[in-house]
């Protein structure tokens, strides 16, 4: 992640070269797997040659995080089959159980990260948890009957959810980082302008795991189509968050956030140079630690394109 106003990105010898001010830096090209470009850095020809060769993804990041373009070469990832089929999908029972999963993986993910919380603080949590609780068993025992009125309930039993789950982080982080309530576009507050970069970062991810195996990111299931938006993105990443929310959560409860990290324009929280290299240092930490599920020992970032290659391999059969 190349994130300094002045900094050049090329190849030199066979490695990316890295120019920052005074500093050089060299990465072996197969080390690299993506690469995030902010405001005011450049690069070379040879760069974007080498990464399409490589199978390495450039992405082009605003100051939120987001990917707003990326460099893509001549073939979309895998069999158009798979593309064709997901228009079936995203108006099936189906994909309308895909959703539930989905939703019912973050409460189930949103439950775990509050009772973990509550470990480290020894704050009492319970009538969160069991508010979420009764959130998750809503969407097990749904009865579905008309399509736009399920995901419009799906969509309520979410926001209620999410909601509770943060009321419950505000009563675990530390007064300097308090926050009124979630605030998205601009954040107005240190705690959502960290969370909101970290959810940017979670979203180039899944843009880029779903493009490589294949699957249209603009083809919805709960969130329906929307001009030039990744819309199955929305839905995917669902399942995801709670490692942003865990990374925001654990630096403010170590106190290693401070003012500076931060430009403060009317109201609205931005973050700096030095507030993105503790977060994005912490966020690759963490999405890169091997971890076990479903039987399997791999890092976050790995479980998270095995996600996708499932979808994958669900859409190539239906």
């Amino acid at each position: 992640m190349i994130n300094q106003r002045g900094s050049s990105l090329s190849v030199k010898n066979g490695r990316y070269c890295v120019r920052s001010g005074e500093s050089v830096a060299f990465v072996a090209v197969h080390e690299v797997k993506v690469i995030h470009l902010h405001t005011a850095t450049k690069l070379s020809f040879e760069v974007v040659q080498t990464a399409l060769e490589q199978g390495t993804d450039i992405l082009f990041v605003n100051r939120k995080g987001h990917p707003i373009g990326r460099v893509l070469g001549n073939t979309f990832g895998s069999i158009s089959t798979i593309r064709k089929n997901q228009l079936t999908f995203s108006q099936s029972i189906v994909g309308l159980e895909w959703v539930r999963s989905i939703l019912i993986k973050k409460a189930e993910n949103q439950y775990n990260i509050l009772e973990l919380l509550s470990l480290l603080s020894g704050v009492k949590i319970d009538n969160s948890l069991q508010k979420i609780a009764k959130y998750i068993e809503r969407f097990k025992t749904y009865q579905h009957e008309d399509f736009s009125e399920t995901f419009a309930t799906f969509r309520g039993i979410e926001g209620s959810c999410s909601k509770n789950y943060f009321e419950g982080i505000r009563q675990f982080i530390p007064a300097q980082y308090h926050f009124e309530r979630r605030s998205q576009h601009p954040a107005l507050d240190a705690f959502n302008c960290l969370l909101n970069y970290g959810y940017g970062m979670l979203y180039a991810h899944c843009e880029s795991a779903l493009i490589r195996v294949g699957v249209d990111p603009a083809v919805g299931v709960m969130h329906r189509d929307e001009y030039n938006r990744p819309v199955l993105v929305y839905d995917f990443i669902e399942q995801f968050r709670h490692w942003a929310d865990y990374v925001v959560c654990h630096l403010c409860l170590q106190e290693v956030i401070f003012e500076e990290f931060f430009d403060i324009e009317n109201t609205q929280y931005w973050l700096n140079t030095y507030g993105k290299r503790i977060l994005i240092q912490s966020m690759n930490e963490y999405l890169n630690e091997l971890v076990s599920l479903q039987g399997l020992s791999r890092s976050r970032l790995n479980h998270l394109e095995l996600e996708a290659q499932r979808l994958a391999s669900q859409l190539k059969k239906i």
